[in-house]
């Protein structure tokens, strides 16, 4: 039996969450939108340089999109971080007495009895209010807020990686062998992504390499079958 690895604590489970979700996401993004673009082209045409044209076209867009989406949705979440610490330092500051009372019935809810709940309250306020009511009550660490520079950036470079994949599996092949190969690639590329992902989140491996896969292939089948049809008709 392979050993437990060890739990992550004070914060950096949640970190590394953040993170894989950012790197993930971008990576799998790149590699499904930029090969279902790219097998759709070669649907229609088998031109080398159409190809490269409309993958880098959309390698370029599809990280630009995805690191300006990511930096817009952290910052918007650690906006609200920031002014959920706001309004609690000022009750804080305004009403310690009820602040405390509050903290002592979060701890009792969470499974202490009353007499314990409050000493612990006590002292957690004591150290440093501000801390204990805002991983209790928020659950947010105020030393870790979310970074959007540093989600946009692992967006970005995740989703280049990706995208570069079925790219250069579709231009660099001879003609003949194009499709098959970016296919392949990109089928054995997605199940290591979902593996990773599932290993790194400590999550069943199969589970995520079925949807994952299962979305690429269907991807890449639409767009083949779209680009078939527009390339039969003269578009």
């Amino acid at each position: 039996m392979e050993p437990t690895p060890p739990e992550a604590h004070d914060g950096a489970l949640g970190t590394r969450l953040n993170w894989l979700r950012a790197a993930v996401l971008g990576a799998n993004d790149g590699i499904v939108s930029t090969a279902g673009l790219v097998v759709g082209v070669a649907g229609a045409t088998t031109d080398r340089s159409t190809l490269l044209t409309a993958g880098l076209a959309g390698l370029l867009a599809g990280s630009m999109s995805m690191a300006v989406g990511e930096y817009v949705s952290v910052s918007t979440q650690r906006d609200s971080e920031k002014a959920a610490l706001a309004v609690e330092r000022r009750e804080l500051r305004e009403q310690p007495e009820a602040e405390l009372d509050e903290l002592t019935d979060l701890l009792s809810a969470r499974g202490l009895s009353r007499d314990v709940a409050r000493e612990a309250a006590e002292q957690l306020t004591r150290r440093d209010a501000l801390r204990a009511h805002a991983r209790v009550e928020l659950g947010i660490d105020p030393d870790a807020l979310t970074n959007p520079w540093h989600a946009a950036a692992a967006s970005f470079l995740a989703f280049t990686v990706g995208a570069l994949l079925p790219l250069l599996a579709m231009v660099l092949p001879p003609a003949s062998a194009r499709v098959w190969v970016t296919v392949l690639s990109v089928l054995a590329a997605l199940t290591l992504t979902g593996w990773s992902s599932a290993r790194l989140g400590a999550a069943p491996a199969v589970p995520a390499v079925v949807r994952v896969v299962g979305g690429g292939a269907v991807a890449m089948a639409v767009t083949y079958a779209a680009g078939n049809l527009l390339g039969a008709v003269g578009i």
